[in-house]
């Protein structure tokens, strides 16, 4: 039976099924009344660690964090630049321009909405100090490609890992490795909704470098490494001890949840593969997809027209990312960098990506009531 309404992301439902590890959790840090550095953050960070297969994890206060403390770890300096993919969530390139960077755009592939090899390459000039790509909807981008570029131009790498937590990538010969693990940072998201989620805000680095680690952990606490000792100007970013005790029970089961999430995109495939007005997501080589995102590729039909009908069924259903970052207001002052390249792939994904709910807690009864709901629409 169908549970109305239906949700993009059930988090109700996934609490109910840890919800005595997870009241335990929560009761542990009060009872300890240790909310700020309580032993789960150090706990956590190592739990991450030892799962991810990297050195150091560094919790911080929410993703978007997680990227400023990157860069400022790199010691970057105004007027460097910052290749970012178009196509993403504005944290990625908002922190670059905060920091006095110049964010530099390139466009992204049709198929994996990852950033593109050749516009990348074309983008890199000798201002260039770092290539932040985003491993969007939950697979990675061509990390092994990037990482050739990048060692060639002694350039940095930021991995944007928020949406794809727990990912393989495979390497040449087939060795895989946690994404978010192969660049100089990784950076993560634990907002609600993401494939490990806390119930807040919440955020981290990884990395297998010790001295920028360190210089990490001092940015996000004042600046200090000895207490009252500021050795650098920072900020106050932390991942507090309620959220980490949450994180901990759910990391447990985070395998547990992209399977899931998986099982739900084979389902919505069966349903949705033979709609010819549709392209279904498509899985790089490189590395599995753990489906943070379901999104769909609308080629005939009108976009807006589908997501009203499907309100009418009590389908929610998003999209992911309507206006390009280089036609927002925010960076019209970059205008002059960004307009080194065209971005025709970034352009048509915007006006025809379309996300349906996913999550770990999908149903095949749910699945096949969307599936038949988003083909009759289009027929």
């Amino acid at each position: 039976m169908i549970s109305f309404p239906i949700q993009m992301v059930d988090l109700f439902g996934q609490y109910q099924k840890i919800k005595p590890e997870v009241d335990l959790a929560i009761q542990e840090v009060i009872d300890s009344s240790a909310f700020i550095k309580g032993e789960h953050v150090r706990l956590f960070e190592l739990e991450l660690a030892q799962y991810l297969g990297v050195k150091h994890v560094i919790g911080c206060g929410n993703g978007t964090d997680a990227l400023q403390l990157a860069l400022m770890a790199l010691d970057l300096k105004p007027g460097d630049e910052v290749i970012t993919p178009n196509f993403t969530f504005i944290a990625t390139v908002e922190v670059v321009a905060l920091l006095g960077l110049t964010p530099v755009l390139v466009d992204v592939d049709m198929n994996t909405f990852t950033m593109d090899i050749n516009s990348l390459k074309a983008a890199i000039t000798p201002k260039t100090k770092a290539i932040i790509p985003v491993h969007l909807f939950g697979q990675c981008a061509n990390m092994e490609q990037i990482t050739e570029i990048a060692a060639k131009n002694s350039i940095f790498i930021i991995e944007d890992n928020a949406q794809a937590l727990g990912a393989d990538y495979i390497l040449n010969g087939g060795f895989k490795v946690k994404a978010g693990t192969i660049g100089n940072i990784g950076t993560t998201s634990f907002f609600p909704s993401k494939n490990l989620g806390c119930f807040g805000d919440g955020g981290a680095l990884m990395t297998n470098d010790d001295a920028l680690a360190e210089k990490i952990r001092s940015f996000a606490n004042h600046g200090m490494k000895v207490r009252y000792h500021h050795d650098r100007i920072g900020i106050n970013s932390r991942l507090d001890t309620i959220q980490a005790a949450i994180l901990r029970v759910k990391l447990k089961h985070l395998d547990e949840y992209n399977s899931a999430r998986i099982e739900a995109a084979k389902r919505y495939n069966k349903h949705l593969g033979s709609c010819d007005k549709l392209i279904t997501p498509i899985k790089a080589s490189w590395s599995n997809h753990i489906y943070h995102q379901y999104t769909l590729r609308l080629i005939e039909g009108n976009r807006e027209e589908l997501i009203a009908k499907l309100a009418e069924k009590r389908i929610p259903a998003m999209v992911y990312y309507p206006v390009p970052l280089h036609k927002q207001v925010a960076f019209a002052p970059y205008q002059k960098v960004a307009k080194i390249q065209s971005f025709p792939k970034t352009e048509m994904l915007c006006n025809s990506v379309i996300s349906l709910p996913m999550h770990s807690e999908m149903s095949e009864e749910l699945q096949e009531y969307i599936g038949e709901a988003v083909r009759n629409i289009l027929d």
